[in-house]
């Protein structure tokens, strides 16, 4: 007889089979997963550029070489200026080009195309500044051979995108594809590249966010009650003068220098405003902003605390070395990918066919180095602060407006804005004589066109006796010399090339928008500063609120003559500081700005100048020091207030003690400087924003000055606020020392010991598009961080943070570089992420670290040190 065993077996126990079926399902899901992944890093990597081996490529004449280092940082070589320009653009598509993409469509008004419905706003504000529009009049008046640099980029970057096309070119365009399908990239055109100019100066900007604020301010005041006398007085209370007692200017002396002689032709004054031309703006999400100047400004972190830059110029009488060393740190949002891209340009055999023999730092979609140095000269960027944008308040009769008694018809334009996924859009553009007419479209600029303040530079007070507004419909136009066709487009391959300050002086000149510090060294020993510029000549009004429109004696009167824009060439201090602060003194013959940085940066990086090259020659170490100094100044005022001040609960008594024995630096393990920034933050909403009429606080260099002022004055009638209970000094410390307190030990403990700056202040790198698109597993692919860092606002390390939001770093130096021109292969280079802007890529942040630290690195610039440092080599051959 045979036995059935199967039959004969005991039955399996419902445990057993549940583990079977759990250990299929896990399975499967393993095999998913393991899918999944493979399918991931397959659709990454084949974004990846190839970095070595040989390309063929229409378009080229004769063969180039790229270079890379092992941060993946090109040098490029090449026998013709075309050939180096093609290469470069290449490149750059190679290791940028969905960020290249994303911006165009920003600086055209055409996020909506890429994004959908959701942009719509933004592309209303972007179109009706007419970014994209300047750009092409721009190209347009380009010489032949400025043109011919353009378009062999452009063509670069065509021949990469005939090579590949969607999750090809970027992992983003894979992600892009599920929500917009038949999204397909656009040629590269020259004016992609121009339009870039348009949007920094738009991140740059610094006057308009203060002369919006007074002026909302200045309406509330009104609406509360308060005379024209009371609301002047308090706005200048909040908005002072520059400290030019306390904190250096630029120029202390402006230097004689021959007049500047060049075969272009700088910007020329276009009148009150051409109608036909306006300008655009920036950045957008992918979720819904809240509004569209957040939504306009998130490329690059919006203007706002910590926009600016340090830079600073040392003679070699005060180095080791006996050569000039030069230091620049420029100050922007937050941006991943950086928006930075380190390269080096250079021609086989330099000629006046092929100029190029330069390094630095390039934007990815232009051609040319913004910031670096060439084979003689070496030059850096700050921001100049000066006020080059001015509000008008335009008195309205259906579609014409008032001007000087009689009526002139509005500028009217029809557009469409395309939108993915959606319907069409129509969009109507108004302009008058200064420019577009911008209420309607913003929640702050229709708020001043609505209920109106307008400002008089005559008046004792910044209000009384200003122009009555007449009754009948306002609006809000903007006036800035960013919608006028320029000249910047040309400075740069003129900078790149000069070969000393004369030369360097002629590429200055034409760098009009956006308007920056320019510092200077070569190698003969000479430094040097230039203010370049298309500055405004105003008529009767300075700027400061917004003017009255329909009087033509407010209107621009021109622009500063080059020749007579500060310059300083080898002056007796040894050295030259620019970070934002006041150019000159007040006896200069033209009107800047009232809205500098407050100069407590520059004031400190003077300061360690001085104290260490009286101790030894300086080095290029101690630029690298000076940089990443941390000393916050409010911070010694508030250590000193705190003393004596009534504190009672055993928690913040803790707290203030830290101060006692605090060096004042921000640096990222003290507890103090923890303690010292919340406290800060605490005191400056009770004073300032909790009040029945709330003031902006925005810069807190500014607010330094006021703070320190009241601070000197225990009588100071800011120091009453009913609305938090206080009335005098002490209780108001008192009260944010405990808000102070309980704050920091809701984040990080009641341990006061245990509290670190660097935790509370960390830097979250956020994709630019994808990582706020609220989907966590798309964001986790772009998304890094967050880095521990120390600084803060106006500190030298200048990590701005935004006073009543949030303490995390939102505002950066966007790149670090010390410049040797003793020896270019010791200069030393960072910036906040890396060379590529694909997510997984070894180079996408791999320079982050360093970054946090304050770490440089020697960058090869000489031809042997070059190839001793190439890790990877391509070579790009004529294709047939």
């Amino acid at each position: 007889m045979t036995t059935d065993i199967r039959a004969a077996a005991p039955p399996r126990s419902l445990a057993a089979r549940i583990g079977r079926i759990a250990f299929l399902v896990v399975a499967a899901l393993v095999v998913i997963a393991v899918a999944a992944a493979f399918f991931l890093t397959w659709t990454i990597q084949r974004s990846f550029p190839q970095t070595s081996g040989e390309l063929s490529l229409k378009g080229l004449d004769e063969s180039v070489t790229v270079q890379r280092d092992d941060r993946g940082i090109p040098t490029i070589t090449a026998s013709t200026s075309e050939d180096l320009l093609f290469a470069q653009g290449f490149v750059h598509a190679q290791d940028r080009f969905f960020e290249m993409d994303f911006r165009r469509h920003v600086t055209s008004g055409r996020v909506a195309e890429m994004f959908g419905a959701s942009q719509v706003g933004t592309d209303k504000f972007l179109r009706t500044l007419g970014w994209r529009a300047v750009a092409e009049q721009e190209v347009e008046a380009l010489d032949e051979t400025t043109l011919g640099y353009y378009q062999a980029y452009a063509d670069g970057v065509n021949a990469y995108l005939a090579s590949r096309s969607g999750a090809e070119l970027s992992l983003e365009y894979a992600v892009l594809g599920m929500q917009n399908p038949d999204y397909e990239p656009e040629p590269w055109e020259p004016a992609d590249s121009v339009a870039w100019l348009k949007a920094m100066a738009w991140d740059l900007r610094t006057n308009i966010e203060d002369e919006t604020d007074r002026a909302l301010l200045a309406a509330r005041l009104a609406d509360a009650g308060e005379t024209t006398e009371q609301t002047g007085a308090l706005i200048e209370r909040i908005y002072p003068e520059y400290p030019f007692g306390k904190n250096p200017v630029i120029v202390p002396e402006i230097s004689p220098v021959d007049p500047v002689t060049t075969d272009a032709t700088p910007a020329s004054f276009s009148g009150s405003g051409d109608a036909e031309i306006a300008d655009a703006l920036r950045t957008v999400e992918w979720r819904e902003a809240d509004s569209v100047i957040e939504a306009a400004s998130m490329l690059l972190g919006g203007a706002g605390e910590g926009i600016g830059s340090n830079s600073w110029v040392v003679s070699g009488d005060l180095t080791e070395s006996g050569m000039p060393l030069l230091a620049n740190d420029p100050h922007l949002g937050a941006a991943l990918p950086s928006v930075w891209y380190q390269v080096q340009l250079k021609c086989r055999k330099v000629s006046e066919a092929c100029p190029f023999d330069v390094g630095g730092f390039s934007f990815s979609g232009m051609p040319g180095v913004v910031i670096g140095h060439n084979a003689k000269i070496a030059w850096g960027f700050t921001n100049l602060t000066t006020d080059v944008a001015d509000l008008y308040v335009e008195k309205l009769d259906g579609d014409s407006y008032w001007r000087d008694g009689a009526l002139a018809p509005l500028e009217v334009e029809k557009d469409v804005i395309k939108v993915a996924g959606g319907d069409e859009v129509p969009l109507t553009i108004r302009r008058t004589a200064h420019g577009p007419i911008i209420s309607g479209l913003t929640d702050d600029f229709t708020a001043i066109g609505e209920d109106p303040v307008v400002g008089d530079a005559d008046a004792p007070l910044p209000l009384a006796g200003a122009p009555e507004i007449p009754a009948g419909d306002t609006a809000v136009s903007l006036r800035w010399t960013a919608l006028d066709p320029g000249t910047t487009s040309s400075a740069l391959f003129a900078m790149n090339t000069a070969d000393d300050f004369a030369s360097f002086r002629r590429a200055a000149s034409l760098f009009d928008v956006p308007a920056q510090n320019l510092v200077y060294a070569d190698l003969e020993g000479n430094i040097g500063y230039q203010a370049p510029g298309r500055l405004p000549i105003r008529g009767v009004g300075d700027g400061t609120l917004p003017q009255p429109g329909w009087d033509s004696a407010y209107d621009w009167q021109g622009f500063i003559p080059f020749d007579e824009l500060p310059v300083s060439y080898n002056p007796p201090e040894g050295y030259i500081v620019t970070a934002n602060n006041a150019i000159v003194g007040d006896d200069y013959d033209y009107f800047l700005s009232k809205d500098w940085d407050y100069g407590y940066r520059a004031a400190r990086i003077a300061h360690l100048i001085e104290r260490r090259s009286a101790a030894a020659p300086l080095t290029a170490q101690d630029m690298r020091e000076i940089q990443m100094d941390d000393e916050m100044w409010i911070g010694k005022q508030l250590v000193a207030a705190m003393e004596g001040v009534p504190v009672e609960r055993k928690g913040p008594k803790a707290a203030v003690d830290l101060l006692r024995t605090w060096d004042v630096q921000n640096t990222p393990d003290s507890p103090a400087a923890a303690y010292a920034n919340v406290l800060w933050s605490n005191l400056v909403h009770n004073v300032f924003i909790d009040r029945e009429v709330p003031m902006p606080v925005g810069d807190q260099g500014r607010l330094f000055t006021v703070v320190g002022q009241m601070l000197e004055d225990e009588n100071d009638p800011l120091w009453q606020n009913e609305r938090v209970g206080v009335d005098d000094m002490q209780s108001m410390l008192a009260l944010a020392a405990d808000q102070a307190y309980d704050e920091l030990a809701e984040l990080q403990g009641e341990d006061v010991t245990a509290w670190r700056w660097g935790d509370l202040h960390a830097l979250s790198l956020t994709h630019s598009t994808l990582g706020t698109s609220g989907i966590a597993p798309i964001e986790m692919l772009f998304n890094r961080g967050p880095y521990r860092v120390g600084g803060g606002a106006s500190v030298v390390n200048a990590t701005g943070w935004r006073l009543g939001e949030s303490y995390a770093t939102v505002t950066v130096p966007s790149m670090r570089m010390v410049i040797d021109l003793d020896d270019f292969d010791a200069s030393t280079w960072n910036h906040l992420t890396g060379a590529s802007g694909h997510a997984f890529d070894a180079h996408y942040t791999d320079q982050t670290a360093d970054w946090a630290e304050g770490i440089q690195k020697p960058w090869a610039f000489t031809k042997k040190a070059v190839g001793k440092a190439t890790v990877d080599r391509l070579v790009l051959t004529p294709a047939g």
